[in-house]
């Protein structure tokens, strides 16, 4: 539960969204920042049962602030915060999650997929399957958009991210 508490203090004390927390964890294990989820591909990219059990639990037991808000589509999201807790990592490690925290959650969606394909599943080709498992979300520039975004986390992570390349 105080690992969870710690990577939202090192994005910046606020993480929006499940899928923000999932996708920029996620970009912690394979960058080598983070070895405590275990995460399998899921509908919605790489997954991890236990860290989102984690997350619950810190909510839970007041660790970590989560408010769960209704979204202009009519279901819900939770917004975790975290207060109070010393010791914000200012190195690669947090400057990778203040950089997934406030990207836009599609497109950290798309560039955790082609990670996790590349490294976790040895995918030669891992934009591309990408673009075939979600081609709603790929579409209309968002594929091109997130190859940026996996750029700026590579850099944001001091190129501990892997290179996947661009095709």
């Amino acid at each position: 539960m105080r690992l969870v508490a710690e990577i939202v203090r090192d994005a910046g004390g606020t993480i929006v969204g499940r899928t923000r927390l999932q996708k920029s964890v996620c970009l912690l294990s394979l960058a080598g920042f983070e070895d405590k989820f275990r995460f399998a591909y899921k509908h919605y990219g790489p997954f991890s049962e236990a860290l989102a059990d984690s997350a619950d639990l810190a909510g839970a037991f007041d660790v970590i602030s989560e408010q769960r808000k209704e979204s202009s589509w009519g279901g819900t999201y939770s917004v975790y915060s975290v207060e109070g807790l010393k010791g914000e990592d200012q190195g690669a490690r947090g400057r990778l999650l203040h950089e997934a925290a406030k990207s836009d959650a599609i497109l950290l969606e798309l560039a955790a997929t082609a990670g996790y394909l590349f490294k976790e599943e040895n995918c030669k080709e891992p934009w591309a399957k990408t673009a075939r498992l979600k081609p709603d979300k790929s579409a209309d520039g968002r594929l091109g958009l997130a190859k940026d975004l996996y750029r700026r986390l590579r850099e944001a992570s001091e190129d501990a991210l892997p290179e996947i390349g661009s095709a």
